[in-house]
């Protein structure tokens, strides 16, 4: 598990030993959701939209970032 970014509000996860397509976790007190790399489709969970909105726009601007981790932690994927 990588904890790709951090605020105080919400942060990003990508996990290994995962399933599906390549997605990271958003994790933030009010509640957890997993999120396609590729679009920003939410695939299970919810967030208030604020922060997955907030957490989208990180997550675009370092897409390439995230994929490279996913992969990293999943090779069998």
């Amino acid at each position: 598990m990588t904890t790709a970014h951090r605020t105080p509000n919400w942060l990003i996860k990508v996990y290994g030993s995962e399933h599906g397509i390549p997605h990271f976790h958003i994790h933030c007190p009010s509640g957890r959701a997993s999120v396609a790399i590729a679009n920003g489709a939410v695939l299970a969970g919810s967030v208030p939209k604020r922060v997955l909105n907030e957490a989208w726009t990180w997550a675009e601007e370092h897409a390439e970032e995230l994929l490279a981790e996913w992969h990293r932690l999943n090779p069998n994927l």
